[in-house]
């Protein structure tokens, strides 16, 4: 493990702690997208829910924001400095339908130009670095703009050892996105696959995790879907088939009735206060809490 790369400068991955590996505290999706749910954007809402995390023990977030769903670099140092935690900010993309003009105009070259300067230099004009690259999948195929965009962000990485983040629509075409990345040559390793647990089929999550990849499941609490029944059986398939290494968990809680601060629920605590103790009580033994919660995700993010 090397460095994590956080808005506000790198750290020793060592430094890195207990870590949700794919939330969101700013985030403002395009005026098209007409539920308007998934914008967070009063400041003072999203502090106080990182206060709230903080207070049970988190220690590090990443905020999955991308450049096409109202990232901004300024807001996540504030937000870092103001509670100290670890922010790790992103470059790339989320899906074609929120996708800016110029993806389609630019050639690919001239998009990974931008990715690295994202990670290099700062993001929206701002000193804030992204500490990881992320790219995007429709259901049940890969629209023309995001595999051009998926190529970029292999080359990106490439170029700048950042790890990368895949959206995976409903959890379908995560194997399809890491073959694009492997023709790019990108080191699978150096991958997570999000929303899997969205396609709650062990034998999929296997076949992810053998090419080498982070399997992420990120869908905790949200019964909607289904219950966390499903999540921890989930869980104990990877971990009884030898992938513990491999596994990553967060909750994706980008939406103003997830978080308490905006008048939701069940909030960033949840995770801690609620379904690490349901894990345990399952059978998962302290030291395999801290492995996927603080160990996989510094060597996820400790690329720099």
């Amino acid at each position: 493990m090397g460095n994590v790369r956080t808005v506000n400068g790198d750290i020793d991955a060592k430094q890195l702690g207990f870590t949700y590996t794919h939330e969101h505290l700013w985030c403002n999706p395009p005026n098209h997208q007409k539920d308007r749910d998934l914008e967070l954007t009063n400041y003072e809402a999203s502090l106080s829910e990182l206060w709230r995390f903080k207070k049970i023990g988190g220690e590090a977030i990443v905020d999955a924001t991308t450049l096409d769903y109202g990232r901004d670099g300024k807001k996540l140092k504030a937000l870092s400095s103001a509670t100290g935690v670890h922010v790790i900010g992103t470059s790339g993309f989320n899906k074609h339908i929120y996708f800016p003009a110029w993806v389609e105009s630019l050639k690919i070259e001239e998009i990974t130009e931008k990715l690295i300067r994202d990670v290099e230099v700062g993001m929206d004009g701002s000193t804030a670095k992204a500490g990881i690259l992320k790219a995007g999948s429709w259901m049940q195929l890969i629209h023309p703009l995001e595999e051009k965009v998926t190529r970029a962000v292999a080359r990106a990485q490439r170029e700048t050892g950042a790890p990368i983040w895949l959206h995976t629509e409903a959890g379908t075409m995560g194997e399809e996105m890491l073959d694009i990345l492997e023709e790019e040559g990108v080191d699978l390793t150096k991958v997570a696959v999000g929303h899997s647990d969205r396609n709650a089929d062990p034998y999929y999550h296997l076949q992810l995790a053998k090419r080498g990849a982070y399997v992420q499941f990120d869908g905790v609490s949200k019964v909607k879907y289904y219950p966390d029944s499903v999540r921890v059986s989930l869980i104990k398939n990877l971990i009884d088939s030898g992938y513990s290494e491999n596994l990553l968990i967060s909750a994706d809680m980008g939406r103003q009735s997830y978080l308490h601060a905006y008048g939701g629920g069940p909030g960033f605590e949840f995770i801690k206060a609620k379904f690490i103790p349901r894990l345990l009580n399952e059978g998962l033994s302290k030291d395999r809490i801290d492995l996927i919660f603080k160990e996989n995700p510094a060597r996820w993010l400790g690329q720099f």
